[in-house]
């Protein structure tokens, strides 16, 4: 019986799909509360990490950059985000958090707990397997 169709693989599929699902409820009722979209919290969050060109955001996304033209737009209007020039090619705008905006990301990313608690309850072996069998699934090499 391939992989596919069998009745262990169909339940982790189910399974997956119920934590992605409670995971995107609990990121945008936490980007709600934070007066912000998903969509605009999810960019703040990568520009948290390091300011992006339009593109590579829209990449990461999976959308076209002038959909991220508004979302930017929209965090620059209330001081979270701001564009300038990459230092290595002043053609390219790049895209950044604000201190604010790293600060609300921050508050953000600290209020999505649903799966703090559970993973919690995990031994550290059990974390570090349920990570590495997520990477090996993604393609995520070490």
């Amino acid at each position: 019986m391939p992989a596919s169709s069998d009745p262990l693989t169909a339940e982790v599929v189910e399974l997956i799909g119920d934590v992605v699902a409670r995971y995107h409820d609990e990121y945008e009722d936490a980007a709600a509360e934070h007066a912000l979209t998903g969509a605009q919290a999810r960019v703040l969050g990568l520009l948290s990490v390091e300011p992006l060109p339009m593109r590579r955001i829209a990449h990461r996304l999976r959308c076209e950059p002038s959909n991220v033209t508004g979302i930017i737009d929209r965090l620059e209007a209330r001081g979270l985000a701001e564009r300038r020039a990459d230092p290595d090619d002043r053609r390219v705008k790049l895209a950044a958090a604000t201190d604010k905006g790293r600060a609300t990301a921050a508050r953000l990313r600290g209020s999505l707990d649903f799966a703090r608690e559970p993973l919690g309850e995990l031994s550290e072996e059990e974390r570090t397997m349920l990570r590495d069998l997520l990477r090996r699934v993604l393609g995520i090499r070490p």
